[in-house]
């Protein structure tokens, strides 16, 4: 079972270095905090926020997945190259179409460093 790294604030870390390592590999979920049932709803996931991630042959974000709880919604595949092979941060926005309140987490795959996850983030559906 490999191991999930989850998003620690990088304002409470001291070191350069570890900052640049969290903020890169971590997903940060951009939407709404409300949405209509039954109408689409955009949710765009970002990996870093302040940071850019390598696009190398060996070294890149794979993938980013989009959970409601331990319910798969969504799942975006990256090749290596797809950025470029430039530092830059792997984006992408899911269109679902929620029944009822949602609890998001984002989950973000890098070849090098493994799994990273977000922290939740509740959405109210009216």
């Amino acid at each position: 079972m490999p191991t999930i790294n989850k998003y620690q604030n990088i304002d409470e870390v001291t070191r350069e270095a570890k900052k640049d390592y969290i903020d890169r590999h971590s997903p940060f979920i951009h939407c709404e905090n409300s949405a209509k049932a039954g109408e689409k709803f955009a949710v765009t996931v970002k990996v870093g926020n302040e940071y850019t991630h390598p696009d190398d042959f060996d070294h890149f974000i794979a993938n980013i997945a989009l959970y409601d709880g331990e319910t798969l919604l969504a799942r975006a595949d990256f090749v290596p190259g797809t950025l470029a092979n430039q530092k830059s941060q792997a984006e992408v926005t899911f269109n679902i179409i929620p029944t009822k309140k949602l609890n998001l987490v984002a989950q973000a795959y890098c070849t090098k460093h493994g799994i990273w996850e977000s922290e939740a983030t509740v959405v109210t559906v009216d």
